[in-house]
């Protein structure tokens, strides 16, 4: 009776420590993955929500790339495996979603594409000493100065983005007089009108007003009032702000009359502000975003977007997906070179100049933010079809 109580009593201790290193996070001793045959990489991605307009293009590139690399192998012989949830373009959801995947070993963590819905995302990766990285996070916020020295986003910044609109209008459009409107909605939408307004007011130009409304509250009739009550007409007008109220404001304006030039930033990359403006309103329409989707603008366009095609059945219709493709593409590389080891792959990072899709690559330090040094594509949108102008640095460059 004795031997069987202590075997019993064995049996016990093997299941229950079974069951601590189940439920315990161990950092693997495997530098390229130490899960199985896999590696897992996390996506806190909004599928549902405002966000998902951005994010859901940008995780059918990270599948396209996902595909593409395991057709080859995948690293070292492990196949890579990309878990997202939804993170409902929620600050809360976001992280709690990232400590799961956490949990279930993810080695790091893609996150939303904005600084308000992804940065605590990407604070959960910082914590648990993984890289995390956005794939259009554009506010400055996002790098590793507010988040952390093992998180970057692969989107230029919005100082960038900003100058180079107003630069665009300024000096090659010969356009000095601004109407700005400000959606106060986000980082992103904030930040994004300011360095506009001070680049723009740097080379010469005149800002005649600027009015601020918030998402989903807008009062079209008084920014049209507003307009036409100003002392001079402006040479055009710099829209800060997501859709739907993106495309409400902008088709309200025509509909009103009002004729001048709108500018603003990678917002107005979806192809629902297409569709609502059309042939008739979609005129006179220029932006700065991450890439475009052509030969012209992108050299391995054509190849990417036969593989997208097979995967999802269509044409590539938002360049959002070319910036997903592009994070998984880096993510693979730092992988391959130095293993799955956080700081090591920041550092990877750091050290290196990628060739991507969405253009020249190039992060600097994290003492310096992981300020992404990159170009702008400069877009306009004729007949309610967009048309790739250059890509673009601008001359000056805000400090963030």
């Amino acid at each position: 009776m004795k031997r069987k109580g202590l075997t019993i009593l064995a049996a016990m201790l093997v299941v229950l420590m079974a069951f601590t290193a189940f439920g315990c996070r161990r950092k693997s001793d495997d530098p390229k993955g130490g899960n199985g045959d896999k590696i897992i990489i996390g996506g806190a991605m909004s599928m549902t929500g405002i966000q998902a307009p951005l994010d859901s293009p940008a995780m059918e590139g990270i599948e396209v790339a996902i595909a593409e690399l395991n057709e080859k192998g995948g690293i070292d012989g492990k196949l890579l495996e990309f878990r997202n949830m939804d993170s409902k373009s929620d600050s809360a959801t976001a992280s709690e979603v990232a400590k799961q995947l956490v949990d279930q070993g993810a080695v790091a963590i893609i996150t939303s594409s904005d600084y308000d819905f992804g940065g605590p995302a990407a604070r959960a990766a910082q914590e648990a000493g993984i890289v995390g990285i956005s794939s259009n996070a554009s506010s400055p916020l996002f790098g590793s100065t507010m988040l952390g020295d093992l998180q970057f986003t692969l989107s230029m910044w919005n100082t960038t983005m900003g100058a180079v609109i107003a630069e665009k209008a300024y000096v090659e459009d010969g356009l000095h007089s601004a109407y700005v409107i400000t959606d106060d909605f986000i980082d992103y939408t904030k930040s994004l009108s300011r360095y506009f307004v001070e680049c723009f007011t740097k080379l010469g130009g005149k800002v005649l007003r600027e009015d601020i409304f918030s998402q989903g509250k807008v009062d079209t009739a008084a920014l049209i009032a507003h307009y036409k009550a100003l002392p001079e007409k402006p040479d055009f007008i710099y829209i800060s702000s997501y859709m739907p109220d993106l495309g409400t404001i902008i088709k309200e304006m025509r509909t009103a009359g009002i004729d001048s030039p709108v500018y603003g930033g990678d917002a107005y990359d979806d192809p629902a502000l297409f569709e609502l403006l059309g042939p008739e309103f979609g005129n006179d329409i220029i932006w700065d975003s991450h890439t475009f989707s052509s030969k012209e603008a992108v050299p391995k366009f054509e190849e990417y977007n036969a593989a997208y095609k097979k995967m999802f059945n269509r044409e590539v219709d938002a360049p959002w997906s070319m910036s997903g493709y592009d994070v998984m593409m880096v993510l693979a590389e730092a992988i391959k070179a130095v293993g799955t080891d956080g700081a090591k792959m920041a550092k990877y990072m750091e050290d290196h100049t990628f060739e991507l899709l969405t253009g020249t690559l190039d992060w600097s330090d994290a003492a310096s933010g992981h300020e992404p040094n990159k170009a702008a594509a400069v877009i306009k949108l004729v007949k309610g079809k967009p048309e790739f102008i250059k890509w673009a640095i601008p001359d000056y460059l805000p400090a963030p």
